[in-house]
């Protein structure tokens, strides 16, 4: 099992958004283990990406798009979901991060079933909020080391050949030309 390690994500946000893409998720709650390889990812900027929440400036709940890469940046949105980012910048940008959108489920299945209070294998985690539901990710996961082996990393994953969709992102009124929606099929 090999972690990714901190420089994986010292590189611009777009560049490690596709990389991410593929990577494996590993989640432990206990002695269990769930994991998923990530099938979607979405790049958030700064001073060039109105749609990012770091665009103004730092703020309590962003701060950690601004902090060391590497980490998970956690947030809570339309009153109900949580949503997984990784905080990945180079040097070129103050703040960045990685939207994981969705995963496909490899360890856990069942877990993941009864965390989601359904067994609809496509409906499991396509999307960020089923994913965070899937994996139990809260706002206690904020800021959490993902190049330690703790309870929530990102290793490799397949290392076949990926082809790699460009999208708009999903869901936000600013910045909509940038296809920074990212996708493979495994």
């Amino acid at each position: 099992m090999n972690i990714l390690p901190r420089e994986f994500y010292l590189q611009d946000t777009i560049l490690v958004a596709k990389n991410l893409l593929g990577k494996k998720i590993v989640r432990k709650i206990g002695n269990q283990k769930i994991s998923g390889i990530i099938t979607e990812t979405e790049a958030y900027r700064h001073m060039d990406d109105p749609a990012s929440h770091a665009y103004k400036r730092m703020t309590e709940r962003n701060k950690a798009m601004f902090e060391d890469v590497g980490r998970a940046y956690v947030y809570f949105t339309y009153g109900m979901h949580y949503c997984f980012n990784v905080v990945a910048k180079n040097s070129e940008f103050d703040a960045g991060a990685v939207l994981i959108r969705a995963i496909e489920p490899k360890e856990g299945l069942e877990i993941i079933k009864k965390n989601r209070k359904i067994s609809d294998f496509r409906n499991l985690t396509n999307g960020p909020a089923k994913l965070t539901q899937a994996l139990q990710i809260s706002k206690e996961h904020y800021g959490i080391d993902l190049t330690k082996n703790g309870e929530l990393f990102i290793t490799e994953g397949i290392v076949k050949q990926k082809r790699i969709t460009s999208n708009p992102r999903v869901g936000i009124k600013e910045a909509t030309e940038k296809m920074w929606n990212f996708r493979i099929k495994i």
